[in-house]
C-alpha cells in the first residue's frame, strides 16, 4: 500500500524492503514500523495498524509433548506442636534429552522448593469482604535454605519424537508432584494416630486439626 505496488514484487533482505527482481532497496524497516505505528492515518482505511503476526505450534504426532516422573518426600511430623520438618526429597523426572544436566537439576530443585512452599508455608488470608489480610512477606511465609531438606534429583531420558533435540519441558517438574509428596509424607506419619490432613498448606494448625488436637 506504500509502495503502490503488488506484494509479490516485494522482498525483505538486509533489514530493508527491497524489489524482488533487482534486489533494490524500496524502505528501510524501521521506516515502515514509523508510518505502521505513528502515521496510521496515512494507511488505507481497513488495513491493520499493527506488524504483529502470532503462530501456534501443535505436535503433529500427539496432542502433547508430555512429560513424567515421581517424587517422594521424607518428612517428621511433632504430633504435640503440629510441625512439619523436612529431612529429605527425591524427584526422579523424564524431560526427554538433557542438554544441561547441572542446569536441569537446578531448574527442578527450584520448583520443588516452590511445591514445598505451597505445600507447607504460602497462604493468601481473606476476611468476609474480600480483602486480603496478608499485608506483607511478614504475614506471608515463604520456604527459606534452612527450612528446605536435601534433594536428590535423577532423570529418566526418552527422548520424544516432536522435537529435533528430542527434548521436552522441565519447566513445571518440581512443583508439580512436590505437594503431593509432602501430603502423602505427612498422612503416612498420621496413620497410626488415626489422623489426616487434606488442606493445603499443611499447617501446625491444620496438622492437629487432622490429629483431632484441635476443634473449630
Amino acid at each position: 500500500a506504500m509502495l503502490q505496488c503488488p506484494p509479490d514484487t516485494l522482498d525483505i533482505r538486509d533489514g530493508a524492503v527491497v524489489d524482488m527482481s533487482d534486489g533494490a532497496d524500496r524502505m528501510p524497516l524501521s521506516e515502515l514500523g514509523r508510518i505502521v505505528y505513528f502515521r496510521g492515518d496515512t494507511l488505507p482505511k481497513g488495513l491493520p495498524r499493527e506488524l504483529v503476526q502470532t503462530r501456534h505450534y501443535t505436535p503433529a504426532d500427539y496432542p502433547f509433548a508430555f512429560t513424567n516422573g515421581v517424587q517422594a518426600s521424607y518428612v517428621e511430623v511433632d504430633t504435640d506442636t503440629g510441625h512439619v520438618k523436612l529431612l529429605k526429597h527425591w524427584c526422579v523426572e523424564d524431560c526427554g534429552r538433557v542438554i544441561n544436566p547441572q542446569l536441569v537439576d537446578e531448574q527442578i530443585r527450584g520448583g520443588i522448593v516452590q511445591g514445598l512452599g505451597a505445600a507447607l508455608f504460602e497462604e493468601l488470608h481473606y476476611d468476609a469482604e474480600g480483602q486480603l489480610l496478608n499485608g506483607s512477606m511478614a504475614d506471608y511465609l515463604v520456604p527459606m535454605a534452612g527450612e528446605m531438606p536435601d534433594m536428590i534429583i535423577a532423570h529418566v531420558e526418552t527422548p520424544t519424537l516432536e522435537s529435533e533435540l528430542g527434548a521436552k519441558g522441565a519447566g513445571e517438574a518440581g512443583t508439580a508432584g512436590a505437594a503431593a509428596a509432602v501430603m502423602n509424607a505427612i498422612n503416612d506419619a498420621l496413620r497410626p494416630f488415626g489422623g489426616e490432613v487434606t488442606a493445603m498448606p499443611f499447617t501446625p494448625e491444620r496438622v492437629l486439626r487432622g490429629l483431632g488436637k484441635l476443634q473449630d
